[in-house]
């Protein structure tokens, strides 16, 4: 199970990163004809989220790769020993595979209003259909299910550091999302905010 693990970890983090972000990002380029990524590189709260966000995601894969190519260096992580059995590995690796295909549906639900921050020039349409009937920020919720997963197949005080910290920036950027989305959309978000709950 170790070696596949090994294996698995870095195989999929580099499909997710690709397919729902690069990829993702490439296509909705191509046709908004803008880069959707757009978080904010100055001081400001909202640029530090980003900052800190970006930080994590580099620091998760550097993990990734250690753990996969330094096996030996494991021990130095603090491993919780109780909770690595092969149970709590499938539990992990399901909710990883869950994750992505969720995070994909998510974003193709979200069609050209995809981005990654919030874009203050452009009036996006407000999605309300697919998996936005269930939750209000999906691709969020996949986000966090995969940072649980993460936790699951490699228990430890980094990949635990990596669950809170990753579950709290997230829920300060959908404060911040939603707070633009209210002006944006107005009683139409207000309403949907009503109906349909932030996460699940």
């Amino acid at each position: 199970m170790e070696t596949f693990l090994r294996f698995f970890l870095p195989t999929y983090f580099i499909i997710y990163f690709g397919i729902a972000f690069v990829l993702k990002s490439m296509i909705v380029a191509r046709k908004i004809g803008k880069n959707p990524l757009v978080l904010p590189k100055d001081d400001s709260a909202y640029g530090l989220i980003g900052l800190y966000f970006k930080l994590m995601l580099v620091l998760m894969f550097v993990y990734v790769i250690a753990f996969a190519l330094l096996p030996d260096g494991y021990i130095n992580f603090l491993p919780i020993q109780w909770l690595e059995n092969n149970v709590i590995y499938y539990l992990g690796i399901g909710l990883l595979l869950f994750s992505l295909l969720w995070t994909i549906i998510a974003q193709n639900d979200m069609k050209n209003s995809w981005r990654i921050g919030i874009d203050t020039e452009t009036q996006t349409e407000l999605i309300t259909t697919g998996l936005f009937k269930f939750s209000r920020n999906p691709i969020f919720f996949g986000m966090i299910i995969s940072l649980l997963g993460l936790f699951l197949i490699t228990p430890n005080a980094l990949t635990s550091i990596f669950l809170i910290l990753g579950y709290v920036l997230i829920q300060v950027q959908i404060r911040l999302e939603e707070e633009f989305l209210t002006k944006q959309h107005q009683q139409a978000y207000l309403t949907y905010k009503q109906k349909v709950r932030r996460l699940i």
